[in-house]
């Protein structure tokens, strides 16, 4: 019993406050955007399976939070659609229901008789709403917190390492890669962690002088904060600073909105780069991870966070403060997510809409259903492979065959 009360307060607890916020979020933004147009809402639900809690307003509309956590949705008056997007038929359909039973001046208020532009404006507000919500995050503890950085100073360069291979020499400082600044060590190790076999050009100061140098970071195996292992790119360099070098950055609100928009647009662009190489085959899928390793990131990031602390209400807030950075960084990803152009996911109905205005009539119920069964199995494909990968590396499978034998 104690085993598993720890457990929840170190994964468990973290994990479902990081994924229940960014869900939250993404689903208010179709939902507010909905209201805005007047589209007619029957249901807002976080999770899914039966319903732990439910609850009718007074616009109809059903607030409910299932039992299994791992989602949401907004459910539009009249969509019971799979696809969410009907046929010319199924609109014929509907729009006969509607005139019969609620009069002609009723279909204004149904989603799929909106105009175009206002329904790729609601699909696209949740994952809008996930990128809003990182920069409102990143902003808040950049204003409140604070930023603590150190110089991109090299004091350390291993032997037969790529940063020795290249000409580093301790007391360098590394000013850009490929063109961008660098403006602390932590920037640096960002930028090279995912950029393992691939020649960098890096800009360093050196006795006052800039010189050029290009390295190629090594693919090295490395224990990662949640206890597996993950393969990323080093140079071998190291920086060991002293208390005087280090610089903690409290910004006003409005620098803090502007630099937390730029690591919004940070972690998006590492993102979309590192998918890139995944797909391109440059790096092995292995690296992919699911809800298992979000749990174990959670609940390693709200330990760092609690260190340290000298009482249990100081502990509670560092984990506070730092799952709200893991929260910020994951909703950039999961709004990144959503916009590919898979038909259960927000980018396949903005894909239907872009046909829908070429076209000048939706895509055919055949093919939405196709679209849509395809997309459902990619998507359950992708996570039954990340959850494939989380437990190989918690080495569960190794762990039962030893049980067995």
């Amino acid at each position: 019993m104690l085993g598993f009360a720890q457990t929840a307060l170190t994964y468990i607890i973290p994990f479902l406050f990081v994924l229940t916020l960014v869900v939250t979020v993404h689903e208010l933004g179709h939902f507010l955007v909905a209201k805005w147009f007047g589209v007619a809402i029957d249901r807002f639900a976080i999770g899914f399976g039966k319903p732990i809690f439910q609850r009718v307003d007074r616009s109809g509309v059903e607030w409910r939070i299932g039992w299994i956590p791992l989602g949401g949705y907004v459910r539009f008056s009249g969509d019971d659609n799979a696809a969410s997007v009907p046929d010319q038929d199924d609109l014929d359909h509907l729009r006969t229901a509607i005139v019969r039973h609620e009069g002609p001046q009723a279909l204004g208020k149904y989603y799929h008789f909106k105009p175009l532009w206002q329904r790729a404006c609601i699909a696209a507000a949740g994952p809008m709403a996930n990128f809003l919500l990182a920069i409102f995050l990143f902003a808040l503890l950049l204003g409140t917190v604070g930023e603590v950085t150190h110089p991109a100073k090299v004091t350390g360069v291993a032997p037969g390492g790529a940063a020795a291979a290249a000409g580093f020499l301790p007391g360098d400082v590394v000013t850009k890669t490929d063109g961008r600044t660098i403006r602390s060590f932590e920037d640096l190790e960002r930028y090279v962690i995912v950029r393992a076999n691939v020649p960098i050009q890096f800009e360093i100061e050196r006795g006052g002088r800039t010189i050029d140098l290009t390295a190629k970071p090594a693919l090295v195996r490395d224990v990662d904060p949640t206890g597996g292992t993950q393969e990323v790119g080093r140079l071998g360099i190291s920086s060991q600073v002293t208390a005087a070098d280090v610089v903690r950055t409290r910004y006003n609100p409005a620098e803090a909105v502007v630099v937390g928009a730029r690591k919004t647009w940070e972690v998006l662009d590492t993102t979309v780069y590192y998918l890139g190489r995944l797909v391109t085959g440059q790096v092995s899928a292995e690296q992919l991870g699911g809800p298992i390793r979000i749990a174990q990131a959670s609940g390693a990031v709200a330990q760092a966070g609690a260190e340290g602390a000298p009482d249990f209400g100081f502990m509670l807030l560092g984990a506070f403060v730092s799952l709200l950075g893991l929260a910020a960084v994951l909703s950039v990803s999961i709004g990144f997510m959503n916009l590919l152009p898979i038909p259960v996911l927000d980018g396949g109905h903005l894909l239907f809409y872009a046909y829908e205005a070429v076209a000048r009539r939706p895509l055919g119920a055949k093919v939405q259903a196709a679209g849509y069964r395809v997309g459902l199995a990619l998507l359950l494909g992708f996570m039954l492979f990340a959850t494939w990968n989380d437990l190989q590396r918690l080495r569960v499978f190794h762990f039962l065959g030893g049980l067995l034998s």
